[in-house]
């Protein structure tokens, strides 16, 4: 099974498997496979998902369904063929399977994004997957192409599937309201500070995660400790600077404790910051029996509302009066949500 290692984050009895180039996959099938970049796992590629799922049970009638995969990439295909462009992921290919896995996908391939891989035939790439992954069938979006020059279009992908012995399904991109579900959407929504709509788009709350570090210690000054963070990876996209409803995990979402929070990205001109930051003030922290010390601890931060932008007040008594409405509004948020 090559570098195969087990997912331990899958919700069913079969776990997911996850290698980290396709040549390492030796199985038989058959497979049901969708390739793309799958940033954010939105709503339109739950839909992709979903899809998989249903393909592999209906095609096995009598035994076991079929396996279903995601392949991802990494780095970000943009990074690599655009790199002065710059790009800022919404999750790592890690938490990509991860979500695919809580969705019941039972294989995952992160694929390192190479000049050579682009450089690839369409016929030689899906060569690769049918030896590999025991292709049966590729699930993808309308507007899908792969290999050298996007050639790999559908009609192409279509032709190799006759040559190859696999199927091809086109999915339709998913639709909230009078727009498409798209990771470029959300990207703008979040840069926007627009993080309740986003959320939408996306099927639950946008998440940024890191671990504490030392800052200037101004929160110490006025009263309201702050973790100051520091993002895993550094290309995570931060939503515009302001003031956010948060929630924060002390470790991963769900596995861990959980509490109330009220978050600040930006410079903090009132204190005449010159660099830019993530800080969180945890409500109700520490609980009892907790040290308070959280220097070096993972965070991970769920946006659920932007309360207001980032200002520059007249003095620190009046930052700390709004801060001190910030952490009320912030804790009347998440109890419409427990």
């Amino acid at each position: 099974m090559g570098r195969c290692i087990l997912s331990q984050v899958a919700k069913s009895l079969r776990l997911m498997q996850i290698f980290h180039d396709i040549r390492e996959a030796h199985l038989s099938g058959p497979t049901y496979i969708t390739i793309g970049n799958f940033d954010g796992i939105h709503l339109g590629h739950q839909m992709l998902l979903r899809t998989l799922q249903h393909l592999s049970h209906s095609s096995q009638s009598g035994s076991d369904p079929a396996l279903t995969a995601i392949l991802t990439f990494d780095p970000h295909p943009l990074t690599v063929l655009k790199p002065e462009i710059g790009h800022h992921i919404l999750t790592t290919p890690e938490e990509r399977l991860e979500l695919a896995s809580e969705l019941g996908i039972d294989v995952g391939i992160i694929q390192p994004f190479t000049r050579e891989l682009a450089a690839l035939k369409p016929r030689e790439f899906m060569g690769l997957l049918k030896q590999h992954l025991g292709l049966a069938g590729l699930v993808v979006g309308p507007d899908f192409a792969l290999g050298r020059n996007r050639s790999g279009n559908l009609d192409r992908l279509r032709a190799i599937g006759e040559e190859l012995g696999y199927s091809l399904t086109v999915v339709q991109p998913v639709s909230t309201g009078d727009e498409e579900v798209r990771s470029f959407r959300i990207r703008q929504l979040l840069t926007e500070g627009q993080v309740a709509h986003a959320a939408r788009l996306l099927g639950r709350n946008y998440r940024v995660a890191g671990v504490v570090v030392e800052g200037d210690k101004r929160g110490r000054q006025i009263g309201i400790h702050t973790a100051n963070l520091q993002l895993s990876p550094p290309d995570r996209l931060l939503p515009a600077d302001g003031v956010y409803a948060t929630r924060t995990w002390l470790g991963k979402p769900h596995k861990s404790e959980v509490y109330a929070s009220v978050t600040n990205i930006g410079v903090r001109p009132t204190v005449d910051g010159t660099h830019h930051t993530v800080e969180t003030h945890l409500l109700d922290f520490p609980r009892q029996g907790q040290s308070g010390n959280l220097y070096g601890a993972e965070l991970t931060i769920e946006f659920l509302a932007h309360l207001r932008g980032e200002k520059r007040f007249a003095s620190l008594d009046e930052l700390v009066a709004q801060i001190h409405q910030d952490i009320e509004k912030a804790r009347e948020i998440n109890a419409t949500i427990r």
